[in-house]
């Protein structure tokens, strides 16, 4: 695996300037995700969640980016998932989202937090039916024997709501909202000179800034 330290990527497609980016972060946010749908990025709601565990173990997977609102961005999971209890140990969090063909990378910082009731049924209840009973049927992080148990469990579920075409979400299901309090923008430059433009939420306002590649 020697070669690993030989590779390499010249950024060269886009600069940024402080000046020609919006001064709401979450406006900024939006019209870059515009962006990366329209240039055929794959899966571009696709986002590491950083969270921590009890003993201050970070911990980090992919979920999709499922809202945003002037106040935060949505997600949704398994509240008794590990990530869940994670959140309920410790609800400061982060998010990464990583374009490769844009060479953009935006890094959020902030609090988790529930949403609604109301907005994770409203959600829920647009999904297909296979992903509604999947959310019934996997008890998320938790070791099961073999992928027959999973199986047999959303056989169960199937003919559970087999005469239903609406049926209830799951309590231990629903969304989150991280609110952010820092949001950076980051565009890949030639020789590691990258551009990087933070927002920093600060008595309430947000306050713009380059930082160093």
């Amino acid at each position: 695996m020697k070669d690993i330290q030989n590779i390499r990527k010249e950024y060269t497609q886009k600069t940024i300037e402080e000046e020609s980016l919006s001064d709401d972060p979450i406006k900024e946010f939006e019209k870059w995700f515009r962006n990366a749908q329209s240039s055929n990025q794959p899966e571009p709601n696709a986002m590491t969640l950083a969270t921590t565990t009890s003993n201050g173990q970070p911990s980090a997977r992919i979920v999709l980016l499922k809202g945003v609102e002037p106040e935060g961005f949505v997600f949704y999971t398994n509240y008794l998932s590990r990530k869940g209890k994670e959140i309920a140990e410790n609800p400061k969090g982060a998010l990464n989202f990583f374009w490769v063909m844009l060479e953009q990378q935006i890094r959020i910082e902030g609090e988790i937090q529930k949403i609604s009731v109301q907005e994770s049924t409203e959600y829920y209840q647009q999904r297909d039916r296979d992903s509604r009973i999947g959310a019934w049927a996997s008890p998320q992080s938790t070791r099961i024997e073999n992928r027959e148990f999973l199986e047999q469990k959303v056989e169960e579920i199937r003919l559970r709501f087999s005469n239903q075409e609406v049926f209830p979400k799951p309590d231990f299901w629903g969304g989150y909202m991280l609110i952010p309090h820092y949001i950076e923008f980051w565009q890949g430059r030639a020789s590691r000179l990258h551009d990087r433009i933070v927002y920093e939420k600060q008595h309430n306002q947000w306050v713009k800034y380059r930082i160093a590649p």
